[in-house]
Formats: C-alpha cells, structure tokens, sequence
C-alpha cells in the first residue's frame, strides 16, 4: 500500500476540490508519486541571517554543497528574495513553535508547525512562506487556510497578536522567474462556520476514501521517482 501521510493545513487547503471524490483521486496521485524535494534549507538560511549574523554569501555557499543540481538551482532562486525582504531587519527575538493540531472532521488531524515568529520593536511577527512555484493558494483556498490559522492563533495567547503574513514566493507564469507577494492575512476573507465545516467534512471525505482506494493499490515502485525532476511542494515536506 502506497503512503498515505495526513496533510498539513496549507496542503489541505491546496488540495481542496469541489466534491470529495476529486479530492479523493488528488490525494492517491500524490500518494502513488511522491515529491522527493523539500526546502528546509532555506528555514536555515532565514535563522542564519537573522539570528546568527552569517553574510549571505556565506549561505549561499551552504546551499551550494547541495549535490542535485535542479534542488539547488531552485533554492537558490528564492534566496535573493528572502535576503531583500529581510533586509535591514534585526529581530529583539527569533523562535520556533511547537507543532499543533487542527480538527478535520472523522478523527482526522491535521498538523501545523509554523516555521518561526520574530518579535521587532513590540511587534510580533508570524510569517507564513509558501513555496510553490506555480498554484499558489488563492481565493477560497487561501481562505480557508488563514481562517484556520486563525483558529489556531486565537486559541494561544502568545500568538494571538501576532502579525500574520504569507510569503508568497511563487512566479507569475512557468517561464518567469520568482518574485515575492506579501499577503496580509489581514486581507483576507475569512469563511463563515458554515462553509468552513462544509469544506472541512469535504476533505475529511476525500481522505478517508483515497485511504480505502490505495489499500488495494500496489505499492510504489522504490526509491519513487527515478530522474532528476524537482517537484514543488511548499514547507516543508508536501505532507509536513
């Protein structure tokens, strides 16, 4: 049976459809091919450069130790972006967080682990990096994952005055190179209970009938995909 993993909530937002049974197909697609690419890196890079102090160009040469040539190439395209969008920032403070759990629907939970929040002059802030390079979250999709994340920062009173953002890194066509979109969830529409249940029972759906669908699936064959492909999931794994 190939791997099913529960998705994250920003993945669970991307791969929200319509019906369950479209949700369902994406999902055994995912499972049957999975990405073998994440951008954990450059989580580094970002601590590097602000906490630590360490030039760029030194981060730069990390990122470059890496062996596969389309992997790194990739970094390396959204690094300058991340330099830029830093610049001239000095944080009072820097931290992870601790992983949380988000309610689907049927017993399913979903994991979220924000990468990291900042704190600078009493301003606190948590930045959400979306790497895709192309589909980005957008529209209802987009509102659902801020509307959860909003759940899931109310119910922490350290986090709950935080500025919440999303990085988007994404390009404007598949020829374009990056550019980097500054969302403010302010923005944001946020979904009304009703429809968010509704998407949420939908998805919940989906998951569990991919689940009976690859139970009777040949398992992938190892080592998953054979080329030098770099497929594009967001942070920091596709079901991270």
């Amino acid at each position: 049976m190939a791997d099913l993993r529960i998705p994250s909530v920003q993945h669970l937002a991307r791969n929200w459809r319509g019906d369950s049974k479209t949700i369902a197909r994406a999902l055994v697609r995912l499972a049957l091919n999975p990405p073998r690419f994440n951008y954990n890196p450059l989580y580094g890079a970002v601590r590097d450069m602000l906490v630590l102090g360490v030039p760029y160009d030194d981060v730069v040469k990390g990122i470059q130790k890496i062996k596969r040539e389309k992997v790194r190439q990739n970094l390396l395209g959204v690094l300058p972006l991340i330099r830029d969008h830093f610049a001239g920032v000095s944080p009072d403070f820097f931290q992870a967080i601790d992983k949380r759990y988000y309610p689907v629907g049927r017993g399913l939970m979903v994991p979220f682990e924000p990468p990291m929040i900042y704190g600078v002059e009493g301003q606190l802030y948590f930045p959400w990096f979306s790497f895709w390079r192309q589909n980005p979250l957008s529209n209802e999709r987009l509102s659902l994952f801020v509307t959860l994340v909003d759940e899931i920062l109310m119910q922490d009173p350290d986090l709950e005055t935080a500025r919440f953002e999303v990085l988007d890194f994404s390009c404007r066509s598949p020829k374009q190179a990056r550019e980097l979109r500054v969302i403010d969830a302010r923005d944001i529409p946020r979904l009304d209970d009703h429809r968010k249940t509704e998407m949420l029972e939908c998805f919940a759906a989906g998951y569990f009938q991919a689940l009976e669908e690859l139970a009777g699936a040949p398992p992938p064959p190892p080592g998953g995909q054979k080329d030098d492909r770099a497929p594009d999931p967001n942070q920091p794994g596709l079901f991270d």
